[in-house]
């Protein structure tokens, strides 16, 4: 068994909606049925017990070792905690080849999943052992690592619960959420409109404890040291107990409070001094309590307890601690709800205190604190106290917040109780934090978990809002990029900032930001990443979805312009128009429940896709009276057609019609592929919501030159005789255009050709057996690549096709683009016609600008 081109598909794919890890697994005769590999499940179960069915989705069949690697690669995330329960396995056209898909929810860990199940198999094979707790306990690791925290994961399941979309943009906690001119960013706790000042105010406590005490917030009082004999002054000034800890620090780092004598002073200070600028300040008795503000709003509380161990009589300080750590809710870091509790010389200064050291025994019952400040990250514990604070205890905490300017913001107070104000106890705020951990209140030890996640989506996201802007996905055969092009002038038409991908490149706002074929789901999130996006319209062809799926969760419209023959089957195991129909449906499948999917109802195999579109349909088709759009229409459903010289727009008895003269990149009508690309763009127009004035607009002013559409049926005069540029390269397309330049006057016809190597030998020949009887000109030339085709096979193919050609009677070849271009130009005159079917599609249409110009 060899498993090979490993890549994660991270949007909504061929195979599901779920992220997941696609891998070809070539397999040996002997490996494609495991009933010829005797007792190999008996001995593969044997190692690995937790498996499942090797047929997890239970479709009959032969299993192969390829079923195998689907089961363990599922089945081992499964059990490092992942929560994933989708995998297929599929069979491809080549003998003992086969296609397994298992979804991840981490990427890394999927990947490292397949890695492990590989090595699993294949030491079952060799009859070795394999340690699986060991692969388990690898997975679970790097999931811990990887996997979003507590905090940034409670917030992102809140968005995603509302339907909000987001993205991870770095592997720790930066998440953008919404898309485009809607969305927002965090990094865990904390928010984009959060200022660097603001950030820079909770970090400095000096500063901002003066701040507070100027807004009446109670502070305790105190400064900041120069050193440890400064220290000891401001304690005995102040009055013992104090604290000491970092002026700039974070998370209880370097924090030690109730401080009384001298000695455990310099513990302290040695501890704050690791961090930066040391203060003492006056400790304030009572409890410990942690408030959270989102916006103008306390959302929860927690009193927070030092870490502590409870005596039995019989275990030693460190022996009780050790078993406390054992919680499984307590781990290293910030991934469990709880921490372990630290075992330092802070730890052991504090046992001094309480006359203990880390070997006495402590007697039944006793309470054993292992340090004063109460942070979760230091290994203290949390009670949920949110229903409890008073009124004006919350009020305290909300200034103390806004005065500092922080979004969201943990205040820290330490006082006897929260069910009365601060100044009447002599409590106070002793730090405001920016990015606050949010553990305490997800999963208290004691009480209610709160939902802060929620409370925070909420701040950035009024009710209702998801932060999505209209998306348009546009796929098929032919016409998909001038589709897109006119969808996205259309919107832009309306005042929205439009981003656009297509294989020409990347545009926002009407800007190139780059270049090349940008049909792909990396550039789409490219777009939906830029902030000055109001709405997006994607080009989305099937090397794109097949590499890496959709770069969006859902669209609000998706538009199918057509299914041909030529859309390079044979490649990546879409060998039939049937299977290159399921692929180019996802898109449909993904259709907000709000949207609508645009389909060419003329196309059967198009139509077909209505029923797993889980929005509305739109239908178009150029005959009025198709029997799909007049059923739909009778149903009060959304029709585009062409009735007369018009486009009409339908839904149910109401119509809206556009003069086809009125939109000129159909040359009043005449060129039938531009009319229909024009239905599916008017039908993509309604469906995003655009006024009728505004389609108008919009139809009339978008102009179909080589600027604007390149390699779109341009149009240029060369010394009387007319030359067209476009970029068709398949039957059906050559079909079309054979149409459009049958509807144009001309003496003679002329084209210029050549074939895209990685096509099948068939799809080439009948390119040229098609414009073979409706040109009189043909001039075959060899592209800049091949594509892995040999020298000269091309060319060989494309006279092949010409061996029936009624019409052509001067066939010639040319090695070089630009050669046979100049070799057409210079046989044609005035009056003639001649159509260029480019290849480097910038470079082309450069050259025939300038030998217009020339002319």
């Amino acid at each position: 068994m060899e498993v090979s081109r490993i890549r994660p598909l991270r949007g909504p794919n061929l195979w599901s909606r779920h992220t997941a890890i696609q891998a070809i697994v070539t397999c040996e005769p002997s490996e494609c049925n495991l009933t010829e590999l005797p007792d190999f499940e008996k001995r593969l179960r044997e190692q690995f017990p937790a498996m499942g069915a090797l047929r997890p989705d239970g479709r009959p069949g032969q299993i192969s070792l390829a079923h195998a690697l689907e089961t363990v690669v599922l089945a081992m995330q499964a059990q490092a905690g992942c929560p994933v329960t989708f995998s297929r396995t599929a069979a491809t056209i080549e003998p003992g080849v086969f296609q397994v898909v298992v979804e991840y929810s981490e990427e890394d860990v999927g990947l490292l999943a397949f890695k492990l199940a590989e090595a699993l198999i294949q030491a079952v094979l060799r009859g070795e052992h394999f340690e699986i707790d060991q692969a388990i306990g690898r997975l679970r690791e790097l999931d811990e690592d990887v996997r979003l925290g507590p905090s940034t994961g409670s917030i992102v399941e809140a968005a995603a619960a509302r339907g909000i979309p987001w993205r991870r943009l770095t592997k720790g906690s930066l998440v953008q959420f919404g898309w485009g001119s809607k969305q927002r960013r965090i990094w865990a706790a904390e928010v984009d409109s959060t200022s660097a000042v603001a950030e820079s105010i909770a970090q400095d406590k000096d500063l901002c404890k003066r701040l507070l005490a100027s807004a009446g917030v109670p502070v305790p009082i105190g400064r900041p040291v120069s050193d440890l004999e400064d220290a000891w002054s401001v304690a005995c000034e102040i009055g013992v107990p104090v604290v000491v800890k970092p002026q700039d620090g974070n998370q209880g780092k370097g924090v030690t409070v109730n401080v009384v004598d001298k000695e455990h002073l310099a513990i302290a200070f040695k501890a704050a001094a690791e961090i930066g600028t040391v203060m003492v300040e006056k400790y304030l008795p009572g409890a410990d309590y942690r408030l959270l503000v989102v916006g103008d709003k306390l959302v929860a509380a927690a009193r927070r307890d030092p870490p502590h161990v409870i005596g039995d009589g019989v275990h030693t300080v460190r022996e009780l601690v050790d078993k406390v750590n054992a919680d499984p809710r307590r781990g290293d870091g910030h991934a469990t709800s709880l921490t372990k509790i630290r075992f330092d010389d802070i730890a052991i200064a504090r046992l001094g205190l309480q006359g203990l050291q880390p070997e006495s025994v402590p007697e039944k019952g006793r309470r054993v604190i292992l340090r004063n400040n109460a942070n979760l990250s230091t290994g203290g514990t949390a009670t949920d106290v949110t229903d409890d604070v008073h009124p004006e205890v919350a009020a305290r905490a909300i200034a103390a917040a806004q005065t500092v300017g922080l979004d969201i913001c943990g205040v820290d107070m330490m006082c006897e109780s929260v069910h009365r104000p601060l100044e009447e106890q002599n409590g106070g705020v002793v730090e405001v934090n920016a990015a606050p951990g949010l553990r305490m209140h997800l999963s208290p030890s004691f009480g209610k978990g709160r939902n802060v996640g929620e409370a925070i989506i909420s701040h950035l996201y009024k009710q209702g809002g998801d932060g999505r802007i209209p998306v348009v996905a546009v796929t098929g055969t032919n016409g998909k990029t001038t589709t897109a092009r006119l969808t996205a002038h259309l919107v832009a038409t309306s005042g929205s900032r439009v981003g656009m991908t297509n294989t020409d490149g990347v545009y926002v706002n009407g800007r190139q930001i780059d270049s090349g074929d940008c049909s792909g789901p990396k550039s789409a999130r490219n777009v939906l990443m830029h902030p000055d996006v109001d709405a997006a319209v994607f080009e989305s062809a099937r090397g794109g979805i097949l590499r890496e799926g959709l770069g969006f969760d859902r669209c609000q419209v998706a538009v199918v312009t057509n299914i041909g023959a030529g859309d390079h089957l044979g490649l990546n195991y879409i060998t039939t128009v049937e299977e290159l129909a399921v692929l180019k449906r996802v898109i449909v499948m993904n259709v907000a429940a709000s949207g609508y999917a645009v389909l060419n109802a003329a196309d059967p195999i198009v139509a077909s896709m209505a029923p797993k579109c889980t929005g509305q349909v739109i239908f178009f088709a150029r005959d009025f009276q198709h029997p799909v759009l007049t059923a739909h229409r009778a149903q009060g459903k959304r029709t585009v057609s062409v009735d007369g010289d018009c486009i009409v727009a339908a839904e149910g008895s109401w119509r809206e019609s556009i003069p086809l003269r009125d939109v000129p990149i159909t040359r009043n009508g005449t060129i039938g592929f531009q009319v229909e690309n024009v239905m599916a763009s008017v039908a993509a127009a309604w469906g995003v919501g655009l006024d009728w004035d505004t389609i108008r607009n919009g139809l009339a002013s978008f102009v179909n030159d080589a600027d604007n559409a390149p390699g779109r049926f341009n149009v240029f005069d060369f010394k009387g005789a007319t030359v067209i540029a476009d970029y068709g390269h398949n039957p059906d397309a050559m079909r079309a255009l054979v149409a459009a330049v049958e509807g144009m006057p001309a003496k003679r016809r002329a084209v210029v050709i050549s074939g895209a190597g990685d096509r099948r030998d068939e799809d080439i020949r009948e390119q040229t057996a098609i414009l073979g009887q409706a040109f009189d000109d043909i001039i075959l030339f060899q592209d800049a690549c091949q594509r892995g085709r040999a020298d000269g096979e091309v060319l060989k193919l494309l006279r092949e096709g010409l061996a029936d050609a009624t019409r052509a009677q001067h066939v010639e070849d040319v090695y070089g683009e630009f050669l046979a271009i100049d070799r057409a130009l210079d046989r044609l005159a005035p009056g003639d016609l001649c159509l260029v079917l480019v290849d480097q599609v910038e470079e082309a249409l450069a050259h025939l600008a300038r030998r217009a110009q020339e002319g």
